[in-house]
């Protein structure tokens, strides 16, 4: 890709997000029934390819049961306040109720209670019993410390998760956590990111990790970009990925899951993602929009409140339906923001393609005009795609 100058002695890549690109319709279409959208990962089915992002206004541990019901996986905060407190009911009413200028404060104080290593074991026996899929996730400081509180518990799918995750840290103070020795050992599979690179995403996979979260501040929560001014956008982000993942399987054979993290909000992002090169989403903000969601209609990044540089804002979300009706329909708004898995399946059908790993060789262009083209009624009465 050609390198455009952004001054004498200074060029970089131009980067395209969700809103740059449209999918091209094939010669042929299908109908939806046909189209397989289930996802493999390591020894685990799902029948959609989600992960519900590991946020505490959006996974809760009956949320996370009802994300695995509907074919999904939910990713539980491991340091949060699932962990922190044994009833965190009353404090996440109260976060709904803070004034805009008081609740990073406050939430630095709630946040500030110690992880629990009995909690943890107790949150993941809590989604396991009820049959489904426990997936949990800490940042790589705190991986060794509470790996033993999983193991016990039986997790089954580990998320290693950070703003940006990279394979080798340096710290001159401590012993950083060594991904690649930690997840050899280690006897639950993992998951391992965010990346926004090509040369991170391939040495992320060499670790042995089973997929890798592409995503540097694309969220809806998240302030990363702003605050540090690091990110990609994501359609490049996720091409570059699975250029490493095709990189990858050729020098060892394994092929290891690319997992599209942040910044979609309606249907046809998640179509985007998968065709850019995504073998499944993880989503966060169209959830917290959901009926059940813990956040009671707010949402907040992992990174909104650290202790000294916080990374996320607490958005408000206007509430649209179930769970259920978020990912699998029916939709009664025609935005895209309801029935996200059931606009995945006919984006495939209508342009022809069978399974998500087919879709990922649709053809793509750049196409800043696909929002705005013929939708000027739509904007000026705010419907539609017009809000």
């Amino acid at each position: 890709m050609a390198e455009v100058e952004i001054g004498r002695g200074k060029s970089g890549r131009r980067a395209y997000g969700f809103d740059d690109i449209a999918i091209v319709p094939s010669r042929r279409t299908r109908d939806p029934e046909d189209v397989d959208i289930s996802w493999e990962i390591d020894a685990f089915n799902f029948q959609l390819p989600l992960m519900a992002s590991a946020m505490d206004g959006v996974v809760s541990p009956t949320t996370a049961i009802e994300i695995g019901r509907l074919g999904g996986v939910g990713v539980l905060n491991l340091e949060g306040v699932w962990t922190r407190y044994e009833d965190p009911e009353p404090l996440l009413e109260e976060i709904s109720h803070l004034e805009v200028d008081k609740a990073t404060a406050r939430m630095q104080q709630i946040y500030s209670e110690p992880i629990k290593p009995e909690l943890v074991s107790q949150r993941i026996r809590e989604i396991k019993e009820s049959g489904v899929v426990s997936c949990g996730s800490l940042t790589p400081q705190r991986t060794e410390q509470y790996a033993q509180a999983l193991l016990d518990a039986e997790l089954d799918l580990f998320v290693i998760q950070g703003t940006v995750v990279s394979a080798e840290h340096v710290s001159k103070t401590s012993e950083p956590l060594n991904l690649k020795r930690f997840i050899r050992e280690f006897d639950i599979p993992v998951i391992v990111g965010g990346c926004a690179s090509y040369q991170t995403a391939l040495h992320l996979m060499r670790t042995g990790a089973v997929g890798v979260l592409v995503g540097v501040g694309p969220g809806h929560a998240c302030t990363t970009r702003g605050v540090l001014g690091i990110g990609v956008p994501q359609a490049t982000a996720i091409a570059d990925a699975r250029a490493a993942r095709a990189q990858h399987l050729d020098e060892t054979g394994v092929y290891v899951h690319v997992i599209a993290d942040g910044g979609m909000g309606t249907g046809g992002d998640i179509a985007k993602a998968v065709v850019c090169g995504a073998d499944a989403v993880m989503i966060g903000s169209p959830l917290a929009a959901a009926l059940e969601a813990p956040g009671r209609g707010y949402h907040w990044g992992m990174a909104t409140f650290h202790p000294t540089l916080p990374r996320g804002a607490r958005v408000k979300t206007s509430v649209r339906g179930s769970i259920r009706e978020v990912l699998v329909g029916p939709a009664h708004e025609n935005d895209g923001r309801l029935n996200l898995f059931g606009a995945l399946r006919t984006s495939m059908a209508t342009c022809g393609y069978e399974s998500v790993k087919e879709f990922q060789k649709a053809e793509v262009m750049v196409a800043p005009a696909l929002q705005t083209e013929g939708k000027s009624l739509q904007r000026s009465q705010g419907i539609g795609m017009g809000h």
